[in-house]
């Protein structure tokens, strides 16, 4: 390696680093002016019955796999790899991608479609990489983790990872290996902790506004 390519590198990083903290604070404010351009398009543009039908194909296996996700997940105490985290990494994200995807096709718009994918690959990968850091450091079998699910397209089947070791105690020692218990499943608890409830009425109301909002909104101005 030269010493200029070197220094390139050395360059990048800290940006890349920069970067990282900056997608994580702006990937809600960018939401709502995602949720505004849909608007806009919507105002310019009639959605049909058929798109708008099909959409369902993507927003309803997006907002289930989401809800699923939720009711898993222990942010920042476990490493959860039990029910879709055994498939891929972040199913949480996965679904977010399948209901923004739905909802181009609603619109049969190709600018809201460029859109949404500018804006997950600008947001979403440096977020990924570096939640993905910090669990790393965090999580002693992360990598053994990373080895056998994918990081977003999910695998077929759920991934075999070894449960924690026990002391002869029967109790669970810390630091051995990804799993964090060996009947980890679904909670409603923590599906309602996570408040997930609110993607599925979000798309409901989104889904009003496809059926109502532009005829008010021509009502209003004609």
């Amino acid at each position: 390696m030269t010493e200029r390519s070197a220094a390139t590198i050395g360059q990048a990083a800290p940006r890349w680093e920069r970067w990282k903290r900056v997608s994580r604070r702006i990937r809600v404010p960018l939401g709502f002016n995602t949720a505004a351009i849909y608007l806009f398009d919507l105002w310019r543009h009639a959605p049909q019955p058929a798109p708008v039908a099909w959409s369902l194909a993507l927003v309803l296996p997006g907002l289930w796999l989401r809800a699923y996700a939720s009711g898993y997940v222990k942010k920042n105490r476990e490493l959860t790899v039990t029910g879709p985290y055994a498939h891929t990494r972040n199913p949480l994200y996965l679904g977010s991608m399948l209901i923004a995807a739905g909802f181009a096709v609603a619109l049969m718009s190709w600018p809201m479609a460029l859109v949404l994918a500018c804006g997950f690959a600008l947001i979403y990968i440096p977020v990924i990489a570096s939640e993905e850091q910090f669990l790393r450091g965090t999580f002693a079998g992360f990598n053994d983790y990373c080895r056998q699910v994918p990081r977003l397209l999910p695998r077929l089947t759920a991934a075999r990872l070894p449960r924690p070791q026990e002391n002869t105690s029967g109790q669970a020692l810390p630091d051995h290996g990804p799993v964090a218990g060996p009947n980890a499943g679904f909670s409603l608890e923590l599906y309602l902790k996570h408040r997930e409830y609110n993607a599925a009425i979000g798309a409901a109301l989104l889904y009003i506004s496809l059926l109502f909002l532009r005829p008010v909104l021509a009502a209003i101005f004609h």
